[in-house]
Parts: C-alpha cells; structure tokens; sequence
C-alpha cells in the first residue's frame, strides 16, 4: 500500500514537470530562435527501507524540430535551414543560438539583440572599416553572406560564421531562452550542418494549440492521480486503524 502512495507521488512529480515544461514553452511563444522543451521519464530501481521500489525518474529535453524562417530583408539577419547553432560570446562566455537576429554595434562588430558578439572562423566578427567612406569608395558597402556563412563586403571574402552542431543533443544545457551551452565539448561537432538563409530569422518551435492540449492531459491525469492517491491514503488508515484493535 504505502508503495502504491509512493509511485502516485512520483507520477504526480513527473506530472508536474511536464506542466511546467508546458507552461515555459507557451510563454516563449514569440520568442526567435527559442527551442521547446518535452518531457519524458525513465524507469529505475530504488532501495527503499530493504524493499525495491520502481520509480519514474522526469527527463528534460530540447525540442530541435525546425522553427518557421521568416524574411525580414535585414542583410544581417540569418536563419539556419536544418541543423546547426550560431556561436556567441557574451561576458567571455560561449553561447550557442539558433537566434540569428544579427547586426553591428558601434564599433563595428557584428553582434546579436543583446550585445553578445557573434563568433567568426578567427573569434570576433569586426567589419567597421568596410562601412566608411574610405573602406567602400563612398557608396554603401554590399554585404553577402553564403549558404556556408562565408562573409563577402563588395565582392571581398572577410570571414566565416562559426556554425556548429552537437552530436547528442542531451548535452545541450539551456541558459535563458535563446541560449544554450554544452555539458561534455566532446560532442560540438562541423557535421550535418544546415544551410544558412540571410535576410530571414528563425521563429520559435512552439505550437500552441498542441501545449494547450498537453496542459489540459496533463491537469486531468494529475487530478486522476492525486484521487487515487487519496483512495490509498484513506485504505491504509483503514487498515492501520483495524490493525490496532487487535
């Protein structure tokens, strides 16, 4: 009995889990590049008081299905057709993002809405001297950036983005709503990248109507959950109460 109590518990948990995995994908809705998470359990053995007790473990992980590439017609904006993350640094971090809303900052260096500079073959991506009238003959420089993320300024080869992938995508630790960082390094990798779109975005992957449908299982089976967990409770007082007159 008291074990049928512990796994309404632990179903609860996971339940729980999921609602709030549920809960952050519907509030991220509108936010570019973002990546939902889904929910799942494994199944492990627990020694519990000499008795083995099976126990469903929750399991977070990022949803890398493609989001929808929207046109803005900024020559800075990217969007990845397939797999692949840019690669930032913000603080002396290094981020991964598949948030590719780009542009220069004052000093010329190509950076992304929050200021973190967007990361090249060489490390920075500087291109002040092309946007003056010295660097492009006094007309506005012609900005190019291949399907590989070769950057080309009026013909010019200047750079290449750093795009990169990650083997296992169970090492992709999240860090607010657009960035990611990776728990083992060994599984960053130059393989199955996808193609870069200049002039496009990449929106979120949330759908809403499935979230919503999600939360509402999720609320009934927590509820049918919690019901059965009461039954238990109620059935083991019984038999403790019996147990005593005896």
């Amino acid at each position: 009995m008291i074990d049928r109590i512990y796994m309404h518990m632990q179903a609860m948990q996971v339940l729980q889990r999921s609602q709030d995995a549920t809960a952050d994908n519907l509030a991220n809705i509108n936010t570019p590049g973002f990546k939902g998470n889904k929910v799942f359990y494994r199944m492990m053995k627990e020694n519990i008081d000499g008795r083995v007790v099976t126990k469903s473990v929750p399991m977070t992980q990022v949803n890398l299905n493609q989001g929808v590439l929207e046109a803005t017609g900024n020559e800075f904006d990217l969007g990845i057709n397939g797999e692949g993350f840019f690669t930032v640094e913000d603080n002396g971090e290094r981020f991964l993002t598949r948030d590719g809303r780009f542009g220069l900052n004052q000093d010329g260096f190509l950076v992304n809405q929050s200021g973190a500079k967007v990361q090249g073959a060489s490390g920075e991506i500087e291109l002040a001297e092309y946007f003056t009238s010295a660097g492009n003959d006094g007309g506005a420089p012609q900005i190019e950036i291949a399907t590989d993320g070769t950057i080309r300024v009026n013909g010019r080869e200047i750079d290449k983005l750093e795009i990169v992938n990650v083997s296992d995508p169970a090492q992709l630790e999240r860090k607010g709503n657009a960035y990611f960082t990776v728990a083992d390094e060994s599984a960053i990798t130059e393989e199955n990248l996808g193609s870069l779109m200049q002039g496009y975005y990449e929106k979120g992957n949330v759908e809403p109507l499935n979230e919503m449908v999600d939360m509402m299982k999720n609320m009934q089976l927590f509820e049918s959950q919690q019901r059965a967990m009461r039954t238990s409770d109620d059935l083991l007082s019984r038999v403790s109460t019996q147990l005593g007159k005896f």
